[in-house]
């Protein structure tokens, strides 16, 4: 199970993305777990924090045993690194080392959601992979003392959660959250089952948390990643999209921000694409750890 957040600073200068796994679905060690027959999801915890912008790029994923986590209905901690929900606001504080170039990445973030939603949707046929966009839409102030950045933006958070294995139900997808006028969200998610069928969402959320089914827009090609060549693409009015900056650009993953036009209307997107074949490739399990030291 994860939990995700991102946000871009009012300005667009700044964003952020963070992650917090129980089970983490990235983890080689979960997965070389997983191989042997006794994996214990909460044995394989992490907080994925990436930082973009002004003031550097930072990356941190450290994982930890089931020793250091605690978690109750409004509490989730991982090592030094916590979450807490006030009924309000997710207050979160971070305390974690960068990767591969150890530095340090402290300080708070909190997520104010305009709207909260109950919605659930199932990923594949079966129901085993599902997921909720509990804020569509938030307000999100950041104030890090290392480095020493501080700003307010616009964010969303959403969770994820699995009885099997990403790479087991899926091959590949794209994701999008677009920041439409009207503080509107446009979130598509389309992907590629390991049975050949497709899965495919398009939902438009007002700031209420009112959600609109809405046509997809048609499919748009994406270069790969440049260093990696990782697949990607999205979907958008034709001849709209543009690849503003690719914040993430990994042998099996892209985190992308872009402009483009959904159904003739200006959007802001964050954007991943993810190759659940290129994942499981066990020279791609290999250079894993450099990215993701366990503690």
């Amino acid at each position: 199970m994860w939990w995700y957040l991102d946000a871009l600073s009012d300005d667009g200068s700044r964003g952020i993305t963070l992650i917090a796994f129980v089970g983490s679905v990235f983890s080689p060690y979960y997965a070389w777990q997983r191989r042997r027959g006794r994996a214990v999801p909460e044995q394989h915890c992490a907080v994925n924090v990436a930082l973009y912008g002004k003031g550097g790029k930072r990356w941190a994923m450290t994982e930890r045993g089931q020793n250091r986590l605690m978690r109750d209905a409004e509490h989730l901690n991982i090592g030094p690194s916590s979450l807490r929900w006030d009924g309000r606001s997710l207050h979160i504080e971070v305390n974690e080392i960068t990767a591969p170039i150890p530095s340090r990445l402290r300080g708070s973030i909190t997520l104010t959601p305009r709207a909260l939603t109950t919605d659930s949707y199932d990923l594949d046929a079966l129901g085993r992979h599902q997921w909720r966009p509990i804020a569509p839409a938030a307000d999100v102030q950041v104030d890090l003392s290392s480095p020493d950045l501080h700003w307010r933006g616009r964010g969303y958070f959403d969770s994820n959660i699995g009885s099997e294995p990403l790479e087991a139900g899926f091959t590949y997808w794209d994701w999008s959250r677009a920041m439409m006028p009207n503080d509107d969200t446009v979130i598509l998610y389309e992907s590629l089952r390991r049975d050949d069928s497709q899965g495919l969402l398009a939902l438009r959320y007002d700031a209420q948390g009112r959600c609109t089914p809405i046509e997809a827009p048609a499919p748009q090609a994406l270069p790969p990643g440049r260093i990696w060549r990782a697949p990607r693409g999205t979907r958008g009015d034709v001849h709209s999209v543009e690849i503003v900056e690719t914040l993430e650009d990994t042998p099996f993953y892209t985190r992308s921000l872009l402009k483009q036009r959904i159904h003739g209307e200006p959007a802001l997107a964050f954007h991943e694409s993810l190759s659940l074949t290129r994942f499981a490739h066990p020279i791609v399990q290999l250079m894993l750890p450099f990215r993701m030291p366990r503690f």
